[in-house]
């Protein structure tokens, strides 16, 4: 069953152009990565998917709802944790998670046992009540993977998730999030520019390059396409996306993940 189509989305900034006719289609459960090197169009992607940014032209559809016509509607079935901290620094933990379950109408006679519930899956019961300031960044981005699935999304939108963590509290995060799909069957479509990443998570990826996709498929597929052996993601990527893995993006987006890299760290 599709549970995401998007047929030939676009979105121009004036002349620029930052997502240029993309199709795709994503399996229920299906764990999804759009990979490619800043500036390639990863964010506006999500954000048009997330009802954030209105496409130029195109169309898409989370669980059968049109992301422009039906806003309301997918904005109830989706769960989304951005590139940059959403999480409030001055509120503890469990008052982070009590105003995402407001705002997603949970009802108040079941918002203490989902919130414990979202707690205890992320590891940080113990820290309910500690101020999220004095959080590390992997803790972090598991309270906001929390509070993303509050309302039990069918789709979960991760922009760059690990950006700026260190090497264990990246790991952390990759098992929560395939925890979300063995036990919610949740559909996981997540933005990322690491190739480790993506080989851990995703059962296919497609790779952006300049607004487009370049190439799409499973992991192992993409690896065979280039037909030489002991060939990595890395090397598939340099192959579709050119010859560096970070083209560096522009001045706003290199702040941006040195902002959100500092936040976390």
């Amino acid at each position: 069953m599709q549970i995401l189509e998007t047929e030939s989305i676009c979105r121009r900034f004036g002349e620029q152009t930052a997502v240029e006719s993309v199709s795709l289609s994503l399996e229920a459960g299906e764990a999804f990565g759009l990979l490619g090197p800043n500036g390639a169009g990863k964010t506006t992607m999500i954000k048009m998917l997330t009802t954030l940014l209105p496409p130029t032209s195109g169309s898409a559809r989370v669980a059968g709802f049109d992301i422009v016509r039906r806003a309301r509607e997918v904005r109830r079935l989706i769960g989304y944790v951005p590139q940059l901290v959403s999480a409030d620094g001055s509120l503890s933990g469990y008052e982070n998670l009590l105003i995402f379950a407001k705002l997603y109408d949970i009802p108040r006679s079941a918002r203490l046992l989902r919130i414990s519930e979202a707690l205890s899956f992320v590891g940080l019961s113990d820290a309910a009540t500690r101020l999220v300031r004095e959080y590390s960044g992997g803790m972090i981005r598991r309270l906001e993977i929390a509070q993303s699935v509050l309302h039990r999304p069918r789709v979960l939108f991760l922009d760059e998730p690990t950006v700026g963590l260190d090497p264990v509290a990246r790991r952390a995060v990759w098992d929560h999030i395939e925890r979300l799909r063995a036990d919610y069957g949740t559909t996981i479509f997540l933005t990322t520019h690491l190739m480790e990443e993506a080989d851990s998570l995703c059962s296919r990826v497609a790779i952006m390059h300049r607004g487009r996709v370049a190439a799409i498929g499973r992991p192992d597929e993409l690896k065979a396409s280039i037909g030489e052996n002991g060939t990595s993601l890395d090397d598939v990527f340099v192959h579709y996306a050119g010859d560096r893995l970070d083209a560096g993006g522009d001045y706003r987006e290199t702040s941006r993940t040195r902002r959100t890299a500092r936040r976390l760290g």
